[in-house]
């Protein structure tokens, strides 16, 4: 059986969780946030700031306590293993 989530509206494999640019750019617009010449993890903190949450985006080590975070799992993607964390 194939796990789903749900992202904004939309159901995603779990092999295809990674945010595009154009769908934070559409929620960061419909929360009023200007979205030209901006990185994107500088418009997911200006996102996670506007809906009352850490912005702390990419931020984490290796563990990530905001489960009800939108981004979360985009943001522990990046992590990688090295021999200081394995």
């Amino acid at each position: 059986m194939r796990s789903e989530l749900r992202v904004w509206g939309r159901k995603m494999g779990r092999e295809d969780t990674k945010m595009k640019m154009g769908e934070i750019k559409e929620k960061a617009k419909a929360l009023g946030i200007k979205t030209r010449a901006i990185k994107k993890a500088d418009l997911i903190r200006q996102i996670q700031r506007a809906e009352g949450n850490f912005d702390c985006f990419g931020t984490a080590k290796d563990y990530c306590d905001q489960w009800d975070c939108c981004f979360r799992e985009d943001c522990l993607l990046p992590i990688k293993l090295s021999p200081s964390n394995i």
